[in-house]
């Protein structure tokens, strides 16, 4: 199994917001550290001291580009998926070979998608949002009725941030390909967790983030498949081939390459045992009083995301003391606000206010999950 990183045995908190951020891959901090006092030049300097960064800097290109099966000139580094994302998204909108200005996405969206979108949209773009189902999958065949011949980008997420929904990337990616319209997904979930090969899902961008797959902070990437038209995102002394402007880091590349380098989605088969585990174990504690968010079949193997029935899920989650989790709901002066994504799929007020995701990784154990459980249970009975 992939070492995660640098937990500690005695540390009193249970991690389950592995969704949110990971800790680093030992790899990667070994690999960051070793850089730390070395290779301190700018890669783009041209003289001895921006040697060895620049070979850091394409070593980390080339993991990332193994990693995701592409090649290493489809690789554009970014300060982590928010700017990934708004690349794909601006650069498209922008660049002067798109005629059009319709761009499709769906309902359940990170906010760096759907807040980019609003900018478009202030710009004078328009944006069809689709619906999703129950689970929160969206229907291809709704994304083929949306295309117009304005249509000059698609926008669906690979796995939801929230309730982990798995989406039909490859369904969709045929649809757009086959009407000529650029593809891109935002894999800041998936990357890790489920297979990423960008051939095999068909895009032609995907966003990662550094620090949801056993990276560094401050660091991600964007896959460009070549020939896609996309314009820069920043400007300035042309770094990333023109596309993104700003010194690169070696240190934050080095440590991002290293935890590609480590990143197996296969490593993920016993956290999804223990993530199946967890939901019998509350299956069993409370019956009809819990259900479970999004779709159990098309999901990442990490997340579980449920909600306790009439509750509110962020008083049982401050109830539960030093564990780390995220909730759909939120208070203000006595209201609950719902998830947009639990709006978007649908969820019934008294179930939706009540949600908690757990988000697993590579370091929890069977007796954390049972010490939630039992918590839950001393909470709610």
């Amino acid at each position: 199994m992939m070492q995660s990183g640098h937990i500690q045995a005695n540390h009193p908190g249970i991690y389950l917001d592995h969704n949110a951020s990971t800790p680093l891959a030992l790899k990667a901090a070994h690999m960051m550290h070793g850089l730390i006092d070395n290779n301190y030049g700018n890669p783009s300097s041209g003289h001895w001291a921006s040697v060895g960064a620049k070979a850091t800097l394409e070593s980390a290109r080339s993991k990332v580009a193994n990693f995701l099966g592409c090649n290493s000139d489809e690789v554009y580094f970014t300060s982590g998926g928010t700017e990934a994302n708004n690349m794909a998204i601006k650069g498209t909108y922008y660049h002067p070979a798109h005629k059009g200005n319709h761009i499709i996405t769906s309902a359940i969206e990170h906010d760096a998608i759907r807040t980019a979108l609003r900018f478009v949209k202030q710009q004078g773009g328009q944006v069809s949002i689709l619906p999703v189902d129950k689970t929160g999958r969206v229907d291809p065949g709704a994304v083929a009725k949306a295309i117009r011949p304005e249509t000059i980008l698609i926008t669906i997420m690979h796995a939801n941030n929230e309730v982990g929904t798995v989406q039909p990337i490859a369904e969709i990616a045929n649809i757009a390909r086959a009407q000529g319209i650029a593809f891109h997904t935002d894999a800041a979930q998936s990357a890790g967790k489920i297979n990423t090969n960008v051939d095999e899902l068909g895009v032609d961008m995907l966003s990662l983030a550094g620090h949801k797959m056993y990276g560094p902070k401050g660091i991600g990437a964007l896959y460009v498949r070549r020939g896609t038209k996309l314009g820069p995102h920043n400007h300035g002394a042309g770094h990333e081939n023109g596309l993104r402007a700003g010194t690169e880091s070696a240190l934050l590349t080095g440590g991002f390459g290293a935890a590609c380098d480590v990143a197996d989605y296969r490593h993920y088969n016993q956290v999804r045992d223990l993530r199946d585990q967890f939901w019998t174990y509350l299956k069993a504690a409370f019956g009809e009083q819990i259900y479970r968010n999004g779709n159990a079949e098309h999901c990442v193997p990490n997340t579980l995301n449920v909600s306790f029935v009439n509750r509110v899920g962020a008083d049982l989650l401050a109830a539960l003391g030093n564990v780390a989790a995220a909730t759909g709901s939120a208070c203000h002066a006595g209201c609950v606000d719902m998830s947009p994504v639990l709006i978007a799929m649908r969820t019934p007020m008294h179930i939706g206010m009540g949600a908690i995701r757990f988000s697993l990784g590579h370091q929890n154990t069977l007796e954390e999950v049972q010490i939630v459980v039992d918590r839950l249970v001393q909470q709610i009975k």
